[in-house]
């Protein structure tokens, strides 16, 4: 029978009877054919998607195995989407990335490959979908969000859709050395940088860390005066000094507000994770600048040596360097004074190494103080002469050192026993006497006064020391 003939020739017949209670429909009539005169292949056809390579298609997930996921697009078959397709993060397991029944949308990589295959990639659908968004909102300048998948050199791997990269310099608003912690965190930053041909996205976290705290960094700022005492942790150290986190800013230490000694390097001096007290220096509001001193808030020598010691007294110190016009001698803790080639012996000195030699010590006569300038003027001419030794020898050298002529006898100590004195004393022989230690001040034939002997002459050996410093020839200051 033909088609025709099976169809009455003119169109599909008519049931003139509702169906029974076998659950068909009764309120109306049921037709044998309803392709509406379409063939069977045609209507086949007609439910398969069209789409072509390159083309984004959503479907259903059906099947998910080790190294594929099977996803139902309403083809002929399924579409395979191989495990590298699914994220763009590495090694992963399919179910970690999708689920059964899972509506999801994948590229068209081929229609259908060597073996018959439609093959699909959801994370290129992703990539396409990410960089319409990610392009708005650059435009916006906006922020875009994502987990840290990656450690990468030189920064971070940033999941946004696609992979942004993030600068180890732009992680933080300070230089990061550790990124590994950063792993699993999800992190907010600033597109600074797009090109899609090049498939680049550069991010920033300092950026929009900086944009976010700028209302606190200002109100900071303003509130931070010159002058004020803060306390801080450091934060980090660089050739050039520290820097020193107050709790909401970090400034600077320079290197030469570090200490009131000489410093090498910062690291000497302070170590990150110190924890310091500051004097706020300056606060340079425009570049967001904090100028810091930790020497400040410490004793400063100088003045410590000027408010203990007093022209015309004798002190004791160690030749540090020689130069065409003299010699510097350390008298004290990071405290240098100046022997001017004039006042390094009674006779003519042509050059300060016919008179002493670096790392040598002994005895000098402080002739001038400037504190102002910070500089001491010594001399070793005047020293040889005589004088009151200063108060931090006093123990050593003063009155209780000296009998009633004069006469230097030592201080009055209990010596070290020497070696094998405690094996004699336990076999009931008495240990010898100690040598008294050997006194620099007579060994230089140096004269030492007492306060109480100055005294009694009727004058202080500071007036004598004046009187003698006025005659010779002024030393220069350096």
């Amino acid at each position: 029978m033909s088609e025709q003939e099976a169809t009455g020739g003119t169109g599909a017949p008519v049931l003139e009877y509702p169906l029974g209670e076998a659950g068909a429909r009764e309120d109306g009539p049921v037709v044998l054919d309803d392709l509406g005169g379409q063939s069977f292949s045609d209507a086949v056809d007609a439910t398969i998607v069209e789409f072509d390579d390159g083309d984004i298609v959503t479907g259903k997930v059906v099947k998910i195995d080790s190294d594929e996921v099977l996803l139902d697009i309403g083809y002929k078959s399924e579409g395979v989407i191989p495990s590298r397709e699914l994220s763009i993060r590495n090694d992963i397991d399919p179910s970690e990335v999708v689920t059964l029944d899972e509506e999801l949308e994948a590229l068209v990589l081929t229609k259908e490959d060597k073996d018959g295959r439609l093959i699909l990639s959801k994370k290129r659908a992703q990539y396409e979908r990410a960089w319409g968004t990610i392009e708005q909102i650059k435009d916006q300048e906006g922020i875009v969000e994502g987990p840290v998948i990656e450690v990468v050199k030189g920064g971070l791997i940033l999941d946004i859709g696609l992979r942004g990269f993030l600068p180890a310099s732009l992680v933080d608003l300070r230089r990061v050395r550790d990124l590994q912690p950063f792993v699993g965190r999800t992190l907010e930053c600033k597109i600074i940088e797009l090109d899609k041909n090049r498939n680049n996205v550069v991010l920033s976290r300092r950026a929009y860390l900086e944009e976010t705290q700028r209302e606190q960094r200002d109100e900071f700022l303003t509130n931070l005066k010159p002058g004020e005492i803060r306390h801080g942790v450091v934060s980090s150290v660089v050739n050039f000094g520290a820097f020193v986190d107050l709790g909401g800013m970090d400034g600077l230490v320079h290197v030469s507000e570090l200490s009131w000694k000489h410093v090498e390097h910062p690291s000497s001096v302070v170590q990150v994770g110190d924890e310091v007290t500051v004097q706020v220096l300056d606060v340079d509001l425009p570049r967001e600048r904090i100028s810091l001193s930790l020497k400040a808030t410490q004793q400063d020598p100088w003045q410590e040596f000027a408010t203990g010691h007093q022209v015309g007294e004798l002190v004791y110190g160690r030749v540090t360097k020689l130069v065409p016009f003299g010699a510097f001698v350390q008298v004290g803790e990071g405290i240098e004074g100046l022997v001017h080639i004039s006042e390094m012996a009674g006779h003519h000195v042509e050059a300060p190494e016919q008179v002493v030699t670096p790392g040598e010590e002994l005895w000098v006569k402080i002739i001038d103080i400037d504190l102002d300038r910070r500089r001491i003027s010594l001399s070793i001419k005047q020293a040889a002469e005589g004088g009151v030794v200063a108060a931090e020898y006093q123990d050593q050298f003063g009155e209780h050192a000296y009998d009633a002529q004069g006469n230097y006898i030592g201080p009055d100590y209990v010596a070290e026993a020497p070696e094998g004195a405690e094996a004699g004393a336990a076999e009931g022989d008495a240990a010898p006497p100690a040598e008294p230690a050997a006194n620099p001040v007579l060994a230089e034939g140096i004269d030492i006064e007492t306060p109480a002997a100055a005294e009694a002459e009727g004058a202080t050996d500071t007036a004598a020391s004046l009187e003698a410093a006025d005659a010779a020839e002024a030393p220069t200051e350096v």
